[in-house]
């Protein structure tokens, strides 16, 4: 067996991995990246830049259909399948193609291939060809879609979102299970695309919200174009011919519907498992990952640290690529441990409205302990540029902080809420104040002067210190 010494071992090759290995590199250590799968990241491969080549493909078909509605008619509307999920994997290739020059550049010598596994604090074994000695070891192994384990072992009707992207055509039928980002953005696109779509939800949750007025507006809003069943139980599935018969349970009653494609869109989980962490001998939390700090990336007090959705605390490409900055630098420069670098917290479904969450959630903001804040908001549906596009739908809600009026985060579904949410988070990052932002431009007509509208409900309501909001009484703003 090959040993190898090094001061740094980074495990894993994607987002988080890439930077960890070069920001260890820059501080002078000797390091290694260890990669057993193909290289090319989650997000280029099977993540957010091919599902938003389908959403796009989706995006064009859709604006024919609501054109009548301006008066502009087209002739009858044909969906090409198989071209449209030809242009997705060229794309997505291309996309990856990218990600492989980079690697390419990366000295063969720094480079292992093949699974890693603990066989001790700092001794690793690397598909037992090569046994790696590390002074520090960045954990950076990703994550993978949550199989559920009523659906195990069904057949090849049951799949996850990373095989979505290898599909030569588009399915008749799918049946999604999950309505977080995954699920919504993949059953929106396909819906609109022509595909028969069902969505299923364990409970009633919608994306990452978390405050329940825009939570609610946003369950109404996703509904009257997708065919949503909430607070659904999956009892189980079996493959019959080129078709699953998926079973549910809703109310009490079950009752089983045929689906070309069951889509298993319920989260994704840390690989974590398997490596043998335990040789670490390191505090875990949840799903076996080790507790850390979300400042330095450092596990306990130990020369290992975690980066990106290995430690699941934000798994989004952004986030991954700083933690990967701040693992690397740490894990380079050992024992020198420093804070790095983390922005306000910024999270996007690119369905249609776009649902955003930013700075602090209205979860966090209620968790117990937490001083009372207060709300502004405002209604899509009466806003002037969005009537323009008929785009007129969703709802902001903005939350600030009494005394010191700093705005602390939003929740909201709405149009061009990507860019929206851009602003507010900037905003919360550079800690500015409600009555500071209502000091920026705002032109007109655009969408953004909803965030005023909403941001002047909240400055009043610090004002008068309290909220003073209905959450069963919304009412549109303007």
């Amino acid at each position: 067996m090959q040993k190898l010494k090094v001061d740094v071992a980074v495990i894993g090759a994607g987002t988080a991995g890439l930077v960890a290995y070069r920001s260890a590199k820059a501080q002078g250590a000797r390091a290694v990246m260890i990669e057993g799968g193909p290289y090319g990241t989650t997000c280029a491969r099977v993540g957010c830049m091919p599902s938003k080549l389908l959403i796009a493909a989706a995006e064009a078909a859709h604006m024919i259909d609501l054109a009548p509605a301006f008066g502009v008619h087209a002739g009858e509307k044909r969906v090409d399948g198989v071209a449209v999920m030809e242009r997705v994997r060229r794309e997505r290739d291309r996309f990856v193609g990218f990600v492989l020059e980079g690697v390419d550049n990366i000295p063969d010598q720094d480079k292992l291939r093949g699974y890693a596994r603990f066989t001790g604090p700092h001794t690793l074994v690397v598909d037992d060809h090569t046994e790696v000695e590390a002074a520090r070891i960045v954990i950076a192994t990703g994550s993978a879609p949550t199989q559920l384990p009523k659906l195990q072992d069904v057949g090849p009707g049951v799949i996850t979102s990373d095989e979505v992207f290898y599909w030569q055509d588009l399915p008749r039928s799918v049946a999604v299970i999950g309505t977080g980002v995954i699920g919504l953005e993949l059953g929106q696109a396909l819906t609109r695309l022509g595909v028969r779509v069902s969505v299923f939800a364990r409970g009633g949750s919608v994306a990452q919200l978390t405050d329940p007025v825009v939570l609610r507006n946003a369950a109404r809003v996703m509904a009257e174009e997708l065919d949503l069943h909430f607070q659904s139980e999956i009892v189980g599935a079996v493959q019959d011919g080129d078709e699953v018969v998926l079973t549910i349970r809703q109310n009490g009653e079950e009752r089983a519907m045929r689906f070309q494609y069951v889509l298993q869109a319920a989260g994704r989980t840390p690989n974590v498992a398997g490596i043998g962490i335990e040789q670490l001998g390191l505090a875990l939390g949840a799903n076996g990952v080790p507790l850390f700090d979300s400042r330095t990336m450092q596990c306990g007090t130990s020369h290992v640290f975690i980066a990106g959705d290995a430690n699941n605390e934000r798994p989004v490409l952004p986030e991954a690529a700083d933690h990967g900055k701040i693992a690397g630098d740490n894990a380079g420069r050992y024992p020198d441990i420093r804070p790095g670098l983390r922005r306000a917290p910024l999270t996007i479904a690119f369905t249609e409205p776009n649902i955003v969450s930013l700075g602090a959630s209205y979860k966090q903001l209620c968790a117990p302990g937490k001083p009372k804040f207060a709300i502004g908001q405002v209604s899509f549906e009466n806003q002037g540029r969005s009537r323009v596009m008929l785009q007129n739908k969703g709802m902001l809600r903005v939350y600030g902080e009494y005394g010191t009026g700093r705005f602390l985060g939003a929740e909201m579904i709405g149009p061009r809420a990507e860019h929206i949410g851009h602003l507010l988070s900037w905003a919360v990052q550079c800690r500015v104040t409600v009555e500071q932002m209502l000091e920026m431009p705002f032109y007109h007509p655009v969408v953004e002067e909803g965030v005023r509208t909403a941001l002047r409900d909240l400055a009043a309501n610090i004002a008068r210190g309290c909220s003073d909001i209905d959450p069963d009484e919304v009412e549109p703003g303007t």
